[in-house]
């Protein structure tokens, strides 16, 4: 078959050929876009902050090759032994270029860039193995992460409530969860890991098991969060712990018993005015004697709570600006009388208006409870 065919293959699917990619691929509106915003990932990943503000202090032309040479640098000293010679030895190869041997009474051409770009590509086929592995890793990862999560907002008697959680990356460190307690009451949670990726995501999966196995035989929530804290401290690691607020509703009924450890206070929204409410106890897995409190709120008919990870007020553009407390607040404000899943949707809405094209900086998680009647 010619480049440009489909082809089939094992899985029963049809894959554009090689030319019919590349010519989609060049026709892409957002190419150039794309483009610029790799090499500043390239850029921000490869290079520390200090030499960038070194790099800053140049003229362009030198700034230019200054971060070609730093990227090379680092390109070399991040390869595998192995690999690092092979490109060493590409470069060799194509610097030498055409060349002619002398044999005898003949003459002999090699090209030698011939064999320093397949060298190049060889390199770039075990980078892109390795890659594929490490995908295919996370890829399982994320199935098995979302398998976790709710896949449904709860239903309680007298409750409007609506779930959410986005991570940065393929999988995330935050944990929603809704946990059934019995017929008229519901545990809700809402977790943040310190860190991002796979690290985070394991330590997630233990919050989230730990938390789902003590809660239902806890009737008081500050001993939940020492039994928590003693867990987490026993078996987690330096500089990894986890902010966790959790609560309980009951059907029919405005109360709301919170434990918040470490987390952002949630935020009650009543008669056009935003309550914040107060941190009590710090995050798990620090403190080892650590005190934790059971806080009680009231939610009269059709006031709100919110409860957020720092992935939606820090979230960033591409400028380093935040999307901040104030706006935050504000666009809550403007939508006080809407249902939650209506808020929920118009805040990533507004947020994603507001990263633009940067990737996001965190994950991304709420939780919004609105009384009914």
């Amino acid at each position: 078959m010619n480049g440009n065919s489909s082809q089939h293959e094992n899985d029963g699917r049809i894959k554009p050929g090689i030319r019919k990619t590349i010519w989609d691929d060049l026709h892409r509106k957002d190419l150039g876009k794309n483009i610029r915003r790799d090499f500043d990932d390239l850029y921000e990943f490869f290079i520390d902050k200090e030499t960038q503000k070194r790099l800053a202090s140049k003229g362009r032309v030198k700034r230019f090759f200054s971060t070609g040479f730093q990227l090379f640098r680092v390109l070399i000293l991040r390869l595998s032994p192995t690999r690092r010679i092979l490109l060493v030895l590409s470069i060799i190869v194509m610097w030498l270029g055409n060349s002619t041997i002398q044999f005898d009474s003949s003459n002999i051409s090699f090209h030698f860039s011939i064999f320093g770009f397949i060298l190049i590509l060889l390199i770039l086929m075990l980078e892109l193995k390795d890659k594929l592995l490490a995908r295919s890793e996370l890829e399982a990862g994320r199935v098995v992460q979302s398998a976790l999560m709710p896949k449904e907002n709860p239903v309680l008697s007298g409750w409007s409530i609506w779930l959410f959680s986005r991570p940065a990356n393929d999988v995330g460190g935050d944990l929603v969860d809704s946990i059934p307690l019995s017929d008229n009451r519901l545990g809700i949670a809402l977790g943040d890991i310190a860190g991002k990726g796979l690290g985070a995501a394991l330590l997630m999966s233990k919050l989230q098991s730990t938390l789902r196995a003590l809660a239902p035989y806890f009737p008081s929530l500050s001993e939940l969060g020492t039994r928590l804290n003693e867990i987490f401290c026993r078996d987690s690691i330096p500089s990894r712990f986890a902010s966790l607020a959790y609560l309980e509703i009951s059907s029919d009924c405005g109360a709301i018993r919170l434990l918040n450890a470490g987390h952002l206070p949630p935020l009650i929204v009543r008669h056009g005015e935003i309550e914040q409410l107060k941190s009590v106890a710090p995050a798990l897995g620090i403190m080892p004697d650590a005190e934790f409190i059971e806080q009680h709120i009231e939610l009269g008919p059709h006031e709100t709570m919110i409860v957020y990870s720092d992935g939606l007020t820090e979230a960033q553009n591409r400028n380093g600006d935040f999307f901040g407390d104030d706006r935050f607040h504000r666009l809550i404000l403007t939508m006080s009388s809407a249902g939650c899943a209506d808020i929920g949707k118009q805040l990533l809405i507004e947020v994603d208006r507001f990263i633009g094209d940067a990737y996001p900086s965190d994950d991304l998680s709420l939780v919004i409870l609105k009384r009914e009647s």
